[in-house]
């Protein structure tokens, strides 16, 4: 079992949903990001999605996006991230990077898979690289223990659920709405039917991500269709921008 899947599940065996809670790399700063990373390690958070920014990120919302733009401002690199995972070497949550093909094409995709498995990286997030494309990327990475995450959403039919799960491995992230990530008062119906479409396409844990801030969101889910584990980014990002720690947003999440 991948260790992003037995994460997810050992949370499950203990009762509860797992937490990936999401933050984008130098965000607030360089020191803020250290302190943010090493809080969420020790106050909960079971896998822990790293934001390499990036100038165009067709996926991210509004704080994201703003988040990117600040640490590209202040230098942030993929270099500078893998080499920053590096001297933290003994996090307890596993770490998934979430980011856009062409740092990564810059960088080298080989090098990328050997750098970020020596940096302790365990999955990847990549929008922007659709099935049909991915085999090269994901064999590379699979070489070196890290699983490249499906994202499924309400427009993806039970086929193409079913081709990515004969691929996938660590865990699927469920989208919750059609846009960009960001808070929303409220999740979509259709994200009932999304998630069970995918709980019945994959033998993976569900992660449900895009929207969630409370919750009181989840605990609204019918039991059937309830998600394994959350990802929370923006209003993490938010908490953060307000002077609050990491770790204080995690508390509100464990109640």
């Amino acid at each position: 079992m991948h260790i992003l899947e037995q994460r997810i599940r050992n949370a499950h065996a203990e009762g509860r949903t797992a937490l990936i809670p999401f933050i984008t790399a130098g965000f607030p700063s360089s020191e803020g990001f250290r302190t943010a990373l090493a809080d969420l390690d020790s106050h909960g958070a079971d896998i822990i999605e790293i934001g390499i920014p990036f100038s165009d990120p067709v996926a991210d919302g509004p704080v994201v996006e703003e988040a990117s733009r600040r640490a590209l401002a202040a230098g942030v690199t993929l270099d500078g991230i893998l080499k920053e995972l590096r001297a933290h070497p003994c996090l307890r949550a596993a770490t998934v990077l979430m980011g856009y093909l062409n740092p990564i094409l810059q960088y080298g995709t080989e090098a990328f898979a050997r750098d970020a498995a020596a940096a302790g990286v365990n999955g990847c997030i990549i929008p922007d690289v659709p099935l049909e494309e991915s085999a090269e990327l994901r064999a590379l990475l699979k070489e070196r223990g890290i699983a490249l995450i499906p994202l499924v959403a309400q427009n993806t039919d039970e086929a193409r659920m079913r081709a990515y799960a004969a691929v996938s491995e660590g865990f699927v992230y469920v989208v919750s709405v059609m846009g960009t990530t960001g808070v929303r008062n409220s999740l979509p119906p259709q994200v009932l039917d999304t998630l069970r479409r995918a709980r019945a396409a994959f033998p993976l844990p569900l992660a449900l991500g895009f929207g969630l801030h409370d919750p009181a969101q989840l605990a609204a889910i019918p039991e059937d269709a309830r998600p394994d584990a959350a990802v929370f980014g923006s209003s993490l990002l938010r908490h953060l921008d307000e002077g609050k720690s990491a770790a204080s947003f995690l508390e509100l999440w464990k109640k």
